[in-house]
């Protein structure tokens, strides 16, 4: 890549998260000056209030969780006192919590600086498509001018109005982190992402946890097979999990929380966790008035390569409601600046993009999905192998997950996958190097794997997908 001729572009990016620091960096290295306003702090909800804090209390959860197997595999506390247990410290998870999510904050600022791009600490309004103002965090305003202009405002928490948000009892997922005590009993509403989540983090924490699920079943729009083995594991644990049970209001009586359900029925909690989907924060920042089309909910409205229907503004991220994934947001935000930079750019391709739900064990998945072989979207065959049967897998206790491989008839190449696993997102990445780069299943099945590993048995599926030609 090189830099863009002629007059050095000016690029203005709005919001510091994934899609806007990763694009910032692209057009950094292609010769554009870069300006990046950010209220909160570089790497956005993402790294500050989202994905960082809330993988690091599950790494802590999964953590605690080795100590409650350890006597299945013949490790046992030693000592006088008969009641020795790991117990979590709530304050000091979150303190380490956000100390982490700052420091990475504080690295991805040093690195957009260090290749020249100016930082400001304030909000962004879009004059028009050649103008954003800019108001600091002092309350001083500035015009800068852009020829390209980048909208990565991102989301915030969805509330209702009948479950109001006090930062104390009744919490959004940005708010978990401030509780200084562990929740006696928590109640999780709504049983998407990060409501399963958050759930299993503080099941495995030692709260007590009821989750709210209004659909038949936990994870409603992930792969059906995979959904099932995480809510058996939840019940196994002991989570109270409510199927078609809508909630309709959150209310605080002192310490207590009172859940109401849409069919009259009540639970009472020590603390209500509030997952209930998101909002992109696309309004009142001058939008509407240069045209820039957006859907009914909010969401900005761009074609394959971030393009807004507004000449030289372009949008990446969860406010784009495309997928709301940092790695999504990150590729479409570098898409936008190779595209009006002048470089050379491939549309954005979703079939290729690998998602992981950070419950135990993960979920992991990649290209089509076994809806879509049901559906008839596409056809294809799928085979599936429970991980019961690997021996790393019998080493690690590991008794639930699977491995599944879906693969086009014909010419046998590999379309789309799943892994139910420990760190099933690190297991997914063979497969979606092959779905990204269609590979066969012989090309996988005759690709070394360790043994023992739990990888063999993804190589061991593909095998099974082989067909003879005699």
């Amino acid at each position: 890549m090189g830099p863009v001729s002629g007059r050095q572009k000016s690029v203005v990016v709005i919001g510091g998260g994934p899609g806007g620091y990763e694009s910032a960096l692209v057009a950094a290295q292609l010769g554009a000056a870069v300006t990046i306003v950010e209220k909160d702090g570089l790497g956005g909800a993402a790294v500050l209030t989202d994905c960082v804090p809330s993988k690091t209390l599950i790494a802590t959860s999964d953590f605690m969780s080795r100590f409650k197997a350890a006597g299945r595999l013949g490790v046992h506390f030693e000592g006088h006192d008969e009641d020795q247990h790991a117990q979590a410290h709530i304050s000091e998870v979150n303190s380490r919590v956000l100390r982490l999510a700052q420091a990475q904050s504080y690295d991805i600022r040093a690195q957009v600086e260090s290749v020249g791009c100016r930082v400001v600490n304030g909000t962004g309004y879009v004059v028009d498509n050649s103008t954003v103002r800019v108001t600091s965090a002092d309350g001083s305003t500035e015009d800068v001018r852009a020829d390209i202009i980048l909208l990565a405002v991102g989301t915030t928490p969805r509330v209702m109005d009948s479950a109001m948000p006090d930062g104390e009892r009744i919490l959004t997922w940005q708010q978990i982190y401030d509780i200084d005590e562990l929740p006696e009993h928590i109640i999780v509403v709504g049983s998407g992402v990060t409501g399963a989540e958050l759930a299993h983090a503080y099941l495995g924490l030692g709260s007590k946890v009821t989750l709210v699920s209004s659909r038949d079943r936990v994870l409603p729009g992930e792969d059906a097979d995979a959904a099932t083995v995480i809510e058996n594991v939840f019940r196994r644990r002991g989570m109270q999990v409510l199927n078609r049970s809508r909630a309709m209001a959150a209310e605080r009586h002192g310490d207590t929380v009172t859940v109401t359900l849409e069919d009259g029925r009540t639970v009472e909690g020590s603390h209500a966790l509030l997952a209930v989907g998101s909002i992109p924060q696309t309004r009142g920042m001058g939008l509407e008035e240069v045209g820039v089309e957006m859907a009914e909910s909010g969401h900005i409205q761009v074609d394959r390569v971030s393009r807004t229907s507004v000449p030289g503004i372009y949008a990446a991220g969860d406010c784009t409601g495309v997928l709301p994934l940092a790695s999504v947001a990150a590729m479409q935000g570098r898409i936008a600046m190779a595209h009006s930079l002048g470089d050379a750019v491939a549309p954005l391709n979703l079939r290729g993009v690998c998602a992981n739900i950070f419950t135990d064990p993960e979920i992991a998945t990649v290209g089509y999905s076994q809806a879509d072989v049901d559906e008839g979207r596409i056809q294809a065959r799928v085979v599936t192998l429970p991980l019961s049967t690997n021996p790393r897998a019998k080493m690690r206790n590991i008794k639930d997950g699977f491995v599944k491989l879906i693969v086009r008839p014909g010419s046998d190449t590999i379309v789309g996958g799943v892994v139910v696993a420990p760190q099933a997102s690190e297991l997914i990445y063979p497969i979606g190097l092959a779905v990204q780069n269609r590979l066969t299943v012989d090309a996988m099945a005759q690709t070394f794997s360790v043994y023992p590993s739990m990888t063999g048995s993804i190589a061991e599926a593909a095998r099974r997908l082989h067909q003879s030609e005699i």
